[in-house]
């Protein structure tokens, strides 16, 4: 016979033979397999993981409790993003997504743009508009992600407004939350039915 090829499939079998049976007498005693427990037993190692209650809201993967009038919660850098494109907030909101638009603004982000100084009092006045709702914070500290993921999470009755990475990336793993944001000079949602007018990219 001729020599044999090392083929992927040979590695792999090399590779689980090389592996040690977890019955093996080399083993240390907590790296070794335990006793199969009988089916009326309970295993003191049982792991439960806790599955979290999924929202009332949320029917068949769809939030029932969004529709119009809708309530945005803006964050910093999104009136920030807006006044460098040149965007009017709550007329470009209501171009995208056909319908009312309320405007809501957190303590935690009007702190985060007091803090920021003179160089953004446009973003600021922007804020303080009469068109924007305020939200009380109840919590310590100024951190307006954490305030957002927990206002989110609570209430899934509101569209998040931001183009931060990392907090789109934390709004993603909550179910039902849209996120708008923008792109091309003009704003975007993602996460939402295209019955209530959501741009096609």
């Amino acid at each position: 016979m001729g020599k044999q090829k090392a083929t992927k499939k040979n590695n792999a079998v090399a590779a689980f033979k090389r592996v040690l049976n977890l019955k093996d007498a080399r083993l240390k005693a907590k790296d070794r397999l335990g006793k199969k427990t009988k089916k009326g037993e309970k295993s003191e190692h049982l792991k439960v993981d806790k599955v979290p209650q999924t929202s009332s809201a949320m029917y068949f993967n769809y939030n029932t409790q969004l529709g119009p009038p809708f309530h945005i919660i803006v964050d910093t850098n999104f009136i920030n993003f807006s006044i460098k494109k040149k965007l009017d907030i709550v007329s470009s909101m209501m171009d995208c997504l056909y319908a009312k638009c309320t405007p809501y603004i957190t303590e935690c982000v009007m702190a985060e743009l007091e803090k920021l100084g003179r160089k953004y009092r446009v973003a600021l006045k922007i804020a303080k508009d009469p068109r924007f709702q305020r939200l009380t914070c109840m919590h310590k500290g100024t951190y307006a992600d954490d305030c957002i993921i927990n206002r989110v999470s609570e209430s899934k009755c509101f569209i998040v407004a931001t183009n931060d990475k990392e907090l789109k990336r934390r709004i993603r793993k909550i179910p039902g939350v849209p996120i708008m944001y923008i792109r091309q000079h003009r704003y975007s949602i993602e996460r939402m039915p295209d019955a209530y007018g959501a741009p096609r990219l």
